[in-house]
């Protein structure tokens, strides 16, 4: 009798694991949208119930109690944007990547050095528009392989970055090396790497930034010549990854050739990187400057399909003497704006790869979802070659289809008759049928994952100093009389010993005693009455008042009402107010008065 029951017992355990390894397979590999929740917990009898039961004095013993197993995973936890994003796309896209063959038609996978490198500068321009010449403008120094001239001379890539010391890295050797960004470069051929090399020098502006100089656009005749590669794909393939696209003009040529249209449309859904220069601006009138600008907005309108007008910086970006100086003071303030916005790239970096990385989640499952439908579509036997012909013309109504069924925006999907013309050299039998949990990963990682990553981002850009990019051009202006905006506004008259009010303090010192001054002050409310007269909203007379009224009574006397009206003058002729009134604005009768 015991030995049947030992048996029972025996076999009752072994079911008992049998179901629990059974239900955790299921918990691990089933679908996470139906992951049970499991109430049971196993407990074998003691000795002494096992000792009763042999007695008869119990029966088998398997109490229940509750053990819930969760499927929900908390949001994964990084040190660093970098690891974060490499870790997220190595674990979560990647596998989606690959399912469906998403390096084939769109852009190879991504690797270390794509998250960790520093941010790019990419400069496209026809030739003679000055590229190479803003590189060196940027450096204040030559680089390796620097060509300067009217006719093509940069007929190479060359990248442009930082290394201890100077030297050519050529295209081959550079494709190899795990530390640069540009190991997929090598689908490209031989053919483009034997016009790729990386010029390393030691620059304090390339210890934050590289700069990508591209062969100059041809035009005319010259752009029926073969290159030997594709130069739009490998401008599209920098596109994907660089932070700043640059697009240099000359002011005296404007046209915009065959090639260089279609490199425009190879941006496209870059064209939140794109900045565009129209450079050697000094060599025309002001009247011509005008026109030209116009005329360079609506060429580029008919080519970039934005609502939103692309901004375009006038100046003359090299080292020799302006030819015109008529505008001098625009160039200055629209090279300083510039200058801003390359500096912000290392600030902005770990944004930008995180953009990028959620505009490439948002493309992977698009495409997911296109090649699972043409897959569920063709036939297992016959007609297999007639069937792939329909579907790929008919690929347009997949895609309204797919955009109707999984709630896509239109803007999410790859360029149609790109498309069309990619799937006509694959197997579509050989695709992959739909694998929702892949999906699912990318979602989670949308929803959850990247939104803890957002939280990094932020305290990275607040502990990073600014500004990032120093040395070169950009530590030209920053200090001294040549800096942007010296002695104008409200600096007029730093250098000066007497007040600088003191030129038009008597005319205001007329306007002072008309408005009846108690104990040689005036009240605010007369004292507005006056200034108001200057149609200056309210907002900017409020902080003139409080630059003016230095002692904080409340009240102006002669020397407090010069200078609110000397504050008036500098912001009707276009300057900007100071935040804290400059030391040498304070009246003299005040400097001893101590800031509150």
């Amino acid at each position: 009798m015991y030995a049947v029951l030992d048996i029972v017992y025996n076999q009752l355990c072994s079911l008992i694991q049998l179901q629990f390894f059974r239900v955790m397979w299921y918990y691990n590999t089933g679908d996470p949208a139906r992951s049970p929740v499991i109430q049971a917990s196993i407990r074998r009898p003691s000795m002494s119930e096992d000792i009763g039961r042999r007695c008869g004095n119990r029966p088998l013993g398997i109490t229940v109690s509750e053990v819930t197993f969760k499927r929900k995973k908390d949001p994964e936890v990084f040190q660093t944007v970098s690891d974060g994003l490499k870790k997220l796309y190595k674990t979560k896209l990647l596998p989606l990547e690959e399912q469906y063959k998403f390096h084939e038609f769109h852009s190879p996978a991504l690797e270390d050095a794509d998250f960790d490198n520093k941010p790019m500068v990419l400069l496209v321009g026809q030739y003679s528009t000055g590229k190479t010449s803003f590189i060196r403008y940027l450096l204040e120094q030559d680089f390796p392989g620097m060509r300067i001239g009217p006719e093509p001379t940069t007929d190479s890539f060359i990248a442009v970055m930082h290394g201890d010391t100077e030297g050519v890295i050529p295209g081959n050797a550079l494709v190899v090396d795990p530390k640069k960004p540009f190991r997929k470069l090598n689908s490209f051929g031989n053919a483009f790497l034997n016009r790729f090399v990386c010029a390393q020098l030691p620059n304090p502006v390339l210890e934050s930034i590289s700069v990508i100089d591209t062969p100059g656009i041809l035009s005319g005749e010259k752009q029926r010549i073969s290159r030997g590669y594709d130069f739009a794909a490998v401008l599209e393939w920098f596109a994907e990854r660089v932070d700043r696209i640059i697009l240099l003009f000359d002011a005296h040529k404007l046209d915009i050739s065959d090639e260089f249209s279609e490199v425009i449309k190879a941006l496209k859904n870059h064209e939140d990187k794109i900045r565009v220069v129209l450079n050697k601006a000094d060599q025309i009138e002001t009247q011509q400057l005008m026109r030209v600008y116009g005329a360079l907005m609506w060429s580029l309108g008919k080519i970039v399909n934005t609502p939103e007008v692309i901004r375009v910086y006038i100046g003359s970006f090299w080292s020799h003497p302006l030819l015109i100086p008529d505008n001098r003071k625009l160039f200055e303030a629209e090279e300083q704006d510039l200058f801003k916005d390359i500096q912000s790239l290392p600030r902005n970096a770990a944004l930008r790869k995180l953009n990028d990385l959620i505009k490439r989640a948002r493309l992977a499952k698009v495409h997911a979802y296109i090649i699972s439908s043409l897959k569920k579509e063709m036939p297992s036997v016959f007609g297999k070659e007639g069937k792939k012909k329909e579907l790929i013309n008919s690929l347009g109504e997949i895609y309204s289809r797919i955009e109707r069924e999984h709630q896509i925006s239109p803007g999410d999907f790859p360029n149609l008759k790109k498309m069309q013309e990619q799937l006509n050299a694959h197997d579509l039998n050989k695709f992959q049928p739909l694998k929702m949990k892949l999906l699912d990963t990318v979602d989670g990682m949308l929803a959850h994952d990247i939104a803890s990553l957002m939280v990094l981002v932020r305290q990275e850009e607040t502990n990073r100093p600014q500004p990032v990019v120093k040395g070169g051009a950009f530590d030209g202006t920053l200090n001294g009389p040549f800096g942007h905006g010296y002695g104008e506004g409200a600096g007029e008259g730093i250098d000066e010993a007497e007040w600088v009010v003191t030129r038009d303090k008597p005319m205001y010192d007329e306007i002072f005693y008309t408005l009846s001054p108690v104990n040689g002050k005036v009240t605010g409310a007369n004292a507005k009455k006056e200034m108001v007269k200057s149609k200056l909203p309210n907002t900017v007379l409020g902080k003139i008042w409080k630059l003016a009224d230095i002692d904080k009574d409340g009240m102006l006397d002669d020397e407090e009402f010069a200078l609110a009206n000397h504050l008036i003058k500098v912001k009707l002729e276009g300057h900007e107010l100071p935040a804290d009134l400059p030391g040498h604005l304070i009246p003299p009768s005040k400097r001893k008065i101590p800031a509150e």
